[in-house]
């Protein structure tokens, strides 16, 4: 007898979904709709922009500062002052000054600008691992309203076709009216709960087309065969996590833009240079032209000077170093974190199995017989819905299940940055 009612509940729902399924409409796959996240979220993009912008203030770092000119007097008397020769008419002076760095120094500070774009780049990363677990989410979300929404309409087709041989049976006094209302009314409660169901199915349709970077009202379906896969590992070893997590990836940029930076610091020691070329034409045309050229360097070695590349070294190699203890913890931590999910995972897994395999076929076994009663006219209708609601409540739980189950999956994988 349950072989005929599922017969029954399938081919009205594989008739029902015909014109559905012959729409011309896109259907999007998890992984096209992961690879286009990463390639039209905006901001994935602005990562790449803020890198290539790391690019040019490095090549900018190497830049010399702009000569300076300067024109003026030189050892000119003030007016009204008694002048005893022409040469005191003092002179017009014309300066020119141009600062030349060190050339090292030019390029350690280059490469420490540039390094940063790494860290940029490894923060990409995290962003994508976290804009892809959403999708997961509401991919599955949108996996288990179907799967929510098609235990309702067997509900619903089965309710009516009881409300259907209530109505016939009411006329020769072989069942109640109420009969009729109780099915009826199940049937519009199992609907209500449906149209809850499609506005989780369009609030994850949106929330996808947003991180496509898509109109949130653009039409889509999602591939129903999709099946969500665990494969559990026997060890998670720590290098392995260090390779695959960009945020560890993100701190081991930041680590070496520090080092970097430390390296850069340390070329404080070397001098600057800048040269200086004055030309002096006298006010008087009897005395000559005249010219002033210097070189100058500084010095870095002074005492009250090098106490202050000397302590910001110290700084950072305590920053690095703080920072390579908390690299380690949190691979200690995501370690022992990934071996308590899979454990969990596992359970779920048996749990899921045992509903499918033991519980939902016992139900269905008990509706079979009570159904079957009915039919004969041996059986109040009551039994027949409080055990459909209880096989109904069952499956949803099971589905309730899954998506726990999923969403343990997400949060397994995000750790895993798969």
């Amino acid at each position: 007898m349950m072989h005929r009612i599922k017969h029954i509940l399938f081919t009205t729902l594989a008739f029902a979904s015909v014109p559905v399924i012959a729409q011309d409409t896109a259907v999007l796959r998890l992984d096209t709709i992961l690879a286009r996240i990463e390639q039209s979220h905006p901001l994935l993009q602005s990562y790449g922009l803020k890198a290539e912008g790391y690019k040019y203030s490095a090549e900018a770092a190497t830049a010399w500062m702009a000569p300076m000119v300067g024109l003026g007097t030189f050892m000119t008397p003030y007016p009204f002052q008694k002048i005893m020769e022409d040469r005191d008419k003092g002179n017009i002076m014309l300066q020119l000054e141009q600062d030349i760095p060190n050339a090292a120094k030019l390029r350690t500070k280059k490469a420490y600008i540039a390094s940063q774009a790494d860290g940029l780049l490894a923060e990409r990363g995290v962003s994508l691992n976290e804009l892809r677990a959403q999708a997961k989410t509401q991919y599955y979300s949108w996996l288990m309203a179907l799967e929510r929404i098609r235990v309702l309409d067997e509900a619903i087709v089965l309710m009516e076709m009881m409300k259907k041989i209530e109505e016939v049976r009411y006329p020769y006094n072989q069942s109640p009216l109420s009969g009729v209302f109780k099915a009826e009314s199940r049937v519009e409660e199992n609907r209500n709960m449906k149209r809850m169901y499609e506005g989780e199915i369009q609030k994850a349709r949106a929330w996808l087309n947003a991180l496509m970077n898509r109109r949130g009202t653009e039409f889509f379906l999602i591939d129903t065969t999709h099946a969500v896969s665990f494969m559990p590992q026997l060890v998670y070893d720590t290098l392995q996590l260090a390779a695959s997590r960009k945020d560890i990836a993100r701190m081991n940029a930041d680590i070496n833009s520090m080092q970097l930076g430390i390296h850069s610091i340390r070329q404080e020691k070397k001098p600057d240079f800048r040269i200086r070329f004055d030309h002096m034409t006298p006010i008087s045309s009897m005395m000559p032209n005249a010219f002033s050229a210097m070189g100058m360097v500084s010095i870095p070695i002074a005492p009250w000077s090098k106490r202050m590349y000397k302590n910001e070294i110290k700084a950072m190699e305590l920053n690095i170093q703080a920072m390579q203890k908390e690299r380690e913890a949190m691979l200690q931590e995501t370690q022992g974190m990934l071996y308590g999910m899979q454990s969990e995972i596992l359970v779920m897994q048996k749990r899921i199995e045992n509903f499918g395999t033991k519980v939902i076929p016992a139900l269905e076994r008990s509706l079979d017989a009570d159904f079957q009663l009915y039919q004969e006219n041996k059986q109040q209708l009551a039994v027949v819905i409080s055990d459909w609601e209880a096989l109904v409540m069952m499956k949803m739980n099971l589905v309730d299940e899954k998506s726990r189950l999923y969403k343990m999956i997400v949060d397994y994988e995000k750790e895993l940055y798969k």
